[in-house]
């Protein structure tokens, strides 16, 4: 009887794949009618603030960064903040996320999308602590997410989610252990 009882309190309890700076991310989510793994979770860092708890989710698990960049099928940045970050901050760090992981020209046809998502955070006005952002790249385009629901318009160019994903996943990652850590390597 007690193991039966044990066993129902276990499938009663959410499966959560990792926890970082005290948040539970879930070892599974869903993006579309696509069930995504957690490829990796780290710790976003300034000099000495923890700005964010974030997972990378894929269709399969990965620890090339190529290939999770690369991959076919839906993905998902899930930004849990630690921290508020106001939104010209938090599109201006994404931003130069984009610049240092591209060339000028690369970088510069970009703008437009980054000012897209810039108008989606003003909206928001600020990336309050507690909040959970979600990136969403599915069918050629970015659709962001503020705890659980739509923010804005989706942002069309796969390219673009591509070049979202380098931000943490590039050559010059905004930070190298929380790719490490993205990438399963925690």
């Amino acid at each position: 009887m007690k193991t039966i009882l044990s066993l129902l309190l276990l499938l009663a309890v959410p499966a959560f794949g990792a926890e970082v700076a005290g948040v539970k991310l879930d070892d599974k989510t869903r993006v579309g009618n696509a069930e995504l793994v957690l490829n990796g979770a780290g710790l976003r860092k300034r000099v000495v603030f923890q700005v964010y708890a974030m997972g990378l989710y894929l269709p399969k698990k990965t620890t090339s960064a190529a290939e999770a960049i690369g991959q076919e099928g839906p993905k998902r940045v899930s930004i849990h903040m630690l921290r508020d970050v106001g939104a010209a901050q938090f599109t201006d760090a994404l931003a130069d996320g984009i610049r240092d992981n591209h060339t000028e020209a690369e970088a510069k046809a970009f703008e437009p999308r980054v000012k897209a998502l810039a108008a989606i955070m003003a909206e928001v006005k600020e990336a309050k602590k507690g909040m959970n952002i979600t990136l969403d790249f599915a069918g050629g385009a970015m659709q962001m997410g503020i705890d659980g629901k739509p923010a804005g318009n989706p942002i069309a160019g796969a390219e673009f989610s591509r070049a979202l994903l380098r931000i943490w996943l590039g050559d010059k990652p905004v930070q190298d252990d929380l790719k490490k850590a993205l990438l399963g390597g925690g």
